[in-house]
C-alpha cells in the first residue's frame, strides 16, 4: 500500500508525538524536545490544522508536519501573518525516501491555495531550499530579536507578496520549552 497524506486529527496527536520523539531523539542533542513542542502547538490558538498533515503507511504515522501563524511587526507597529512551519519529522527507518518532501510539497500548495502570504522557517538551507526558502534577509525579515542567519528563512507563497513585509518575526509561545515540563512530560514515554 503507497503512503498517504492525510490531514491530521486529534485522536492521532499521542501516536505523532511519539514518533516525532522517534525522528528527533539524539540527533542534534542528548534526547529531544520537538515532541513536547508539537504537544504545546497543537493547544495553541496559533496552530493551523487544515495545514498539518501526516504520511500513513497502512495503520503507522511515518511522517508529519505541522504549522502555525506567526507575524512580522514592523517599526511603525504594523503586523502581517506569515505561517510557521515545523517541526517536520519521519520515523527513522523511513527517513530518505521522499516522505518529508512530500509533506512540504502538498503543504506548501495548499497554504498558497488558502490564500497564505508566506512561510517561515528555522531550519537547515541545504534541505529547505530545495523548496524555495531562502534567507529571510531577502524580504527584510529578522528574527524577534533583531538578528539575521542562514537558518532563518522564508517563502513567499505567491510573487511579491512578502514584498511590503518587513521588521522582527515573532512566532507563538508555545515553541517554548520548560525543562521540567519536558522531563515531566518524557516520563509517558518510558
Amino acid at each position: 500500500m503507497p503512503i498517504e497524506l492525510l490531514q491530521e486529527s486529534e485522536e492521532v496527536y499521542p501516536e505523532i508525538e511519539r514518533m516525532t520523539r522517534e525522528a528527533f531523539w539524539d540527533v542534534y542533542k542528548p534526547g529531544c524536545d520537538e515532541h513536547l513542542m508539537v504537544h504545546q502547538l497543537h493547544q495553541s490558538p496559533a496552530y493551523v490544522s487544515e495545514l498539518s498533515l501526516i504520511a500513513k503507511d497502512s495503520d503507522q504515522i511515518v511522517g508529519h508536519v505541522l504549522y502555525t501563524r506567526a507575524k512580522v511587526v514592523n517599526e511603525q507597529g504594523k503586523s502581517f501573518e506569515l505561517l510557521c512551519v515545523g517541526p517536520l519529522s519521519v520515523r527513522p527507518s523511513y527517513q530518505r525516501q521522499g516522505i518529508g518532501a512530500r509533506l512540504m510539497r502538498t503543504s506548501i500548495e495548499k497554504a498558497r491555495s488558502l490564500g497564505y502570504r508566506g512561510i517561515a522557517i528555522f531550519g537547515s538551507p541545504a534541505y529547505y531550499g530545495r523548496f524555495g526558502f531562502v534567507n529571510a534577509e531577502k524580504y527584510s525579515i529578522q528574527t524577534s530579536w533583531g538578528a539575521n542567519f542562514d537558518d532563518f528563512m522564508a517563502l513567499e507563497l505567491s510573487a511579491g507578496s512578502l514584498d511590503e513585509v518587513s521588521g522582527r518575526y515573532e512566532y507563538d509561545a508555545a515553541f517554548e520549552i520548560d525543562k521540567t515540563e519536558l522531563e515531566a512530560f518524557d516520563r509517558q514515554f518510558l
